[in-house]
């Protein structure tokens, strides 16, 4: 079993850790040490994953715009070629791009230093092979490797400098001009106008080497260069000042749209040229309404903590199939591809974050290829009159929407929370009106009637803390209030739970 120590850089299917110093209190984790031992672990991971010796392994290493990177980049390539591994380095890169390695270039592996949208002082790894991302357990074995000290081989690799994001965005590129299909075929964005914000992450390659070279406009576009303090705003299509930022630059240039990515581009978000959010809800509309084009029927799985009105536009508008799933991108991937395995035709899963990954894409959460498909829906929609704001007027969108985070006192957190969930549910059974989701598959959703509060909320735990979200949605003004005012009926008769933020909301 992984020690404590070991164990405080396991984030999901992610390593991560304080990587720079900066922030009180803060000590640097992701010592030269560590990330040498964890690379190490990888190699040994991918020798049994491939049944190949580390000398025969070719795996790429890329890094977003962080102020560590270059520092862990050189650790992980001293461990990767202490062990005879042919090292790809490919430079400031996205996320999306270092999987694309193994396809492309057919590496065995490759690493991405990351840590996602978290502060500037944080770094991570993530690690891909031509199945995809890493899972959990993937990452507990790598790190079982680490605490053991356990090392391949010594060996004498090598080093090659590579850019493949040039070939990744000539990718992109190309599939624009057969996408859209225009007159001009090498420059089928012009007269288009799409601004975009990469928050000073890994980005800005989409208008410099994506959108420009195919004739779009993309003056507007702010914080391109990557600054790894990230002096403007946190680059996170879910932060509300981020999306604040990127809604106005869109107004102020009067652009057709705009485009915003994380730090590592395997989220993206948009913005219509009233400077409307296409976030969240709307934006797995769209993706939806695109994915099922091709695939009628087809079922689109989602995070949880989807709204109603979404479920009915999926199925009722758009003649799909919604399937809700757990919170975190992996499980809501791996559940997509679990279906399509068993014969559903499942062409997209999608994360309310902003992580959306298509089966015609490797079911990889490609940010700029979400945003990709987007800017071709509406190059299309434009030659046809139209425009994407009116793929969206079916959906229905709740009048309030709110998230509550309870922090969970006792030691072992997930016995406590299951342990409420399973008495809300006995609870929810008994009060009337209260209607247990069909197809609830993570922590408990009751839906509530016009005369109690015409919407629903879902309690989960959380994917990583021992903490309990509470997700409250209504389609009437003030209904957010009454419905957070019955299930306080229930909360404060529970342990173990800090429900404080309840009672701030209902006042």
């Amino acid at each position: 079993m992984l020690t404590k120590y070991w164990k405080q850089f396991k984030s999901g299917t992610d390593i991560r850790g304080v990587a720079s110093e900066g922030v009180p209190g803060q000590e640097i984790s992701l010592t030269d040490e560590n990330i040498e031992k964890m690379a190490a672990g990888f190699v040994l991971w991918l020798e049994a994953f491939t049944q190949k010796d580390a000398s025969a392994l070719t795996v790429a290493v890329g890094h977003d715009s962080r102020i560590s990177a270059d520092r862990i980049q050189a650790a992980v390539t001293r461990s990767l070629t202490g062990a005879g591994v042919r090292v790809l380095d490919c430079g400031l890169a996205s996320t999306p791009s270092m999987f694309m390695t193994t396809v492309d270039l057919g590496c065995d592996g490759s690493i991405q230093i990351t840590a996602s949208h978290h502060p500037f002082n944080r770094n991570g790894l993530k690690f891909f092979t031509r199945s995809g991302g890493l899972d959990a357990p993937d990452i507990e074995q790598i790190l079982l490797h680490a605490q053991e000290g356990g090392r391949p081989l010594p060996g004498s690799g090598t080093v090659e400098k590579v850019d493949y994001m040039a070939r990744y965005c000539a990718n992109l590129r190309e599939k624009i001009k057969s996408g859209v299909n225009a007159a001009d075929y090498e420059h089928p964005l012009a007269g288009f106008k799409i601004v975009v914000d990469a928050g000073n992450g890994a980005g800005g390659f989409y208008a410099r080497d994506v959108l420009a070279p195919l004739g779009a406009d993309t003056d507007g576009s702010q914080f391109l260069e990557p600054d790894g303090t990230f002096p403007n705003h946190i680059p996170n299509p879910e932060n509300e000042a981020a999306m604040q930022s990127v809604c106005a630059a869109t107004v102020a240039a009067k652009a057709d749209m705009g485009v915003i990515f994380d730090t590592d581009v395997d989220r993206g978000g948009a913005v219509d040229t009233k400077g409307d959010e296409i976030n969240r809800n709307r934006l797995v509309a769209i993706a939806s309404a695109i994915a099922l084009e091709d695939n009628p029927g087809g079922t689109i799985v989602t995070d949880s903590i989807t709204s109603s009105g979404l479920k009915t536009y999926i199925e009722k508008t758009l003649g799909g199939k919604h399937h809700r799933f757990k919170r975190g991108y992996k499980n809501v991937i791996n559940e997509a591809i679990r279906l399509n395995e068993t014969g559903v035709n499942c062409p997209l899963a999608i994360e309310t974050s902003g992580h959306a990954a298509l089966r015609e894409n490797y079911f990889l959460d490609d940010g700029a290829y979400l945003v990709t498909k987007i800017i071709i829906k509406m190059a299309r929609l434009r030659a046809q009159g139209k425009t994407l704001e009116s793929l969206l007027l079916p959906l229905a969108e709740p009048a309030e929407a709110a998230e509550l985070r309870f922090p969970i006192l006792e030691e072992n957190f997930r016995e406590c929370g299951n342990r409420i969930i399973s008495d809300l549910e006995a609870y929810a059974k008994q009060q009337t009106g209260w209607q247990i989701a069909p197809d609830n598959r993570e922590g408990i959703r009751i839906s509530f009637g016009k005369e109690n509060g015409n919407g629903w909320f879902l309690l989960r735990l959380s994917v990583h803390d021992p903490l309990m979200p509470l997700n409250v949605e209504s389609d009437t003004p003030g209904g957010n209030r009454l419905i957070a005012e019955q299930l306080y009926g229930f909360l404060r008769t529970c342990s173990g739970l800090d429900i404080s933020p309840l009672k701030k909301f209902i006042g």
